[in-house]
C-alpha cells in the first residue's frame, strides 16, 4: 500500500504544495526562497528516508515567519494524511544524533495530541537571512497539524548551525521510526483507546 499525500494551503501570505511519499528513499525537492530551510528540510526528508517535494512561495518581503509556519502546518496535514488510521504504525521514535560539537535528543509520539517542548540554545538570531527563533514556529505548525508529541534537547553545541542541523536530522529520523509499520501491530492501532 502506498502511503502518500499531497496538501495544497494557498492564503493571501503563502502558496504552499506539498507532496510526501513516507516509504520512499529521501528524495527531496524544496524550493522555499529561504536557503537554510530548503537545506534543513532537505536533511529531514534525507534522514528520515521520504520522499518530499515542496513549493512555497511566501511574502518573504515581509520576513520568512508566515513561509516558515505554514510550510510547518501543511507539512503536518500530509503527514497525517498519509498515515491514514495510523493502523500497524510503531508510532514512537527517539533520536540521539551527534553534530560536530553538537548534541541534540528528539523524542516524539504520533499520539494526536500536540505538544512541543523546544529546550535549545542559539547563540545566533540569524543565520543568512533565516531567523532562528522561526525553528519553533515551524515545529508548533507540523506538531499541532500532526498531532505529535515533540521533544528536542540540546545537549551540548555552541555553533548554532550545528544545532539546528542536528534537530531536523533528528526529526527526520526519530519520525521515520515512528511512521514505520510494526509488523507486531500489523493492523492495529497503537493505543490501547483503539484510536489515536
Amino acid at each position: 500500500m502506498m502511503r502518500n499525500a499531497k496538501q495544497v494551503r494557498h492564503t493571501t501570505e503563502t502558496q504552499i504544495d506539498v507532496e510526501l511519499l513516507l516509504d520512499g528513499t529521501g528524495v527531496a525537492i524544496i524550493d522555499t526562497g529561504i536557503g537554510f530551510f530548503d537545506h534543513m528540510l532537505t536533511l529531514f526528508a534525507k534522514h528520515g528516508r521520504f520522499d518530499l517535494t515542496i513549493r512555497a512561495k511566501g511574502d518573504l518581503h515581509v520576513d520568512a515567519h508566515h513561509t516558515v509556519e505554514d510550510v510547518g502546518i501543511v507539512l503536518g496535514q500530509v503527514f497525517h494524511t498519509a498515515l491514514g488510521d495510523m493502523r500497524g504504525i510503531t508510532r514512537y521514535g527517539t533520536q540521539l544524533l551527534p553534530m560536530d560539537e553538537a548534541l541534540v535528543q528528539v523524542a516524539l509520539d504520533i499520539s494526536g495530541r500536540s505538544h512541543v517542548s523546544l529546550n535549545m540554545s542559539l547563540p545566533n538570531a540569524k543565520l543568512g537571512e533565516f531567523d532562528t527563533e522561526l525553528v519553533s514556529e515551524f515545529l508548533l505548525g507540523l506538531s499541532r497539524h500532526l498531532g505529535l508529541t515533540l521533544h528536542v534537547t540540546q545537549l551540548a553545541g555552541t555553533n548554532t548551525h550545528h544545532i539546528i542541523e542536528a534537530a531536523f536530522k533528528a526529526l527526520g529520523r526519530a519520525l521515520s521510526e515512528a511512521v514505520r509499520i510494526d509488523p507486531r501491530f500489523a493492523g492495529e492501532i497503537p493505543s490501547t483507546k483503539g484510536c489515536l
